[in-house]
């Protein structure tokens, strides 16, 4: 009997070039059974190119793709069989209804799940006759969803499925998602939305410029901050620079930075950061143009490593 591979994915100093551009530079990532596994990283990143070539849809310059125990180059079908994805953008026929775009991708596979089935998991029953051209932007990546998974796939690649929806789509295709999990089945996402990792996933791989920067659970990027809460605030216009030494003096700070015209400070005592700040800010006679604070999230994590924000790029 053939044992089962250790890693549903493994991926071993993986290298994609585009002429003088390293899109992807010695990626290392190895994901066991049954996890939600997360690529995170801005646009541009490399997250897109390292999953397109894991789905074989990219043949790498260097470095061991292994998928399921199996590799493109030799089990090429076989993996075909066993692999879900959907693409982060997705052209299905218009003219076709919902249940005839998943009866067309059911005939793909040896094996699968009933169409009915599919259908009524990614909530489209009362849509299973309308024309694909006539969905809304959610019913369009939940009806993607449905050609992914109607394989009754081991692993599902999800490339930023919640990209452009409405928050109560995107709750909905999170809703799905958790639910694979569920089942046990193996899923890879990229996605650039820090709440949708940290919900979603079980460990999260931070990219930038084509290399894993931080990987770990998100407790655990989060918790390497060494920090609860941050606190950013901007002062009025023609107001002073502070130093950055200044502000790490005050009570509760453990990091402080200047971004993009503002200040950051990392702290481990909200209570007593805050009445502090406010107090050297009169004491100076500095105007305050905005203060907030939050809990600190895995975007916190992507500035103290790159000192940019995810969005800025």
């Amino acid at each position: 009997m053939q044992s089962q591979p250790s890693y549903a994915l493994r991926v071993e100093g993986l290298r994609k070039f585009y002429g003088d551009v390293r899109a992807v530079d010695g990626v290392d990532v190895a994901v066991p059974p049954g996890e939600c596994f997360g690529l995170l990283g801005p646009n541009g990143a490399g997250k897109t190119t390292t999953i397109e070539v894991c789905e074989g849809l990219l043949v790498p310059d260097a470095g061991v793709v292994e998928l399921l125990g199996l590799r493109w180059d030799r089990d090429e079908q076989a993996l075909r069989e066993r692999l879900g994805i959907q693409l982060q953008e997705t052209q299905l026929a218009e003219k076709l209804t919902v249940e005839e775009t998943v009866r067309l991708f059911r005939s793909f596979y040896k094996r699968g799940r009933e169409v009915d089935d599919v259908i009524h998991v990614v909530q489209l029953d009362e849509k299973r006759d309308a024309r694909v051209g006539k969905l809304s932007g959610g019913q369009k990546q939940r009806l993607a969803l449905a050609c992914a998974i109607v394989g009754d796939p081991d692993l599902i690649f999800l490339d930023e499925p919640t990209t452009g929806l409405d928050p109560q789509s995107r709750r909905q295709l999170w809703d799905l998602i958790t639910e694979f999990k569920r089942l046990g089945r193996t899923i890879i996402l990229t996605t650039h939305y820090m709440d949708e990792a940290e919900i979603l996933c079980d460990r999260v791989a931070i990219v930038d410029h084509g290399k894993v920067i931080a990987l770990g659970t998100p407790f655990q990027l989060i918790a390497s901050l060494g920090a609860e809460h941050v606190v950013k605030f901007a002062l009025a216009p023609g107001t002073a620079a502070i130093d950055e030494a200044t502000l790490r003096s005050l009570d509760g700070v453990r990091v402080a930075r200047a971004i993009a015209g503002e200040y950051e400070l990392q702290v481990g005592a909200l209570h007593r950061t805050v009445p502090a700040l406010l107090a050297f800010l009169a004491e100076r006679r500095f105007e305050l143009a905005q203060l907030t604070t939050h809990s600190a999230t895995l975007e916190d994590v992507f500035v103290s490593l790159t000192g940019r924000q995810l969005r800025d790029d």
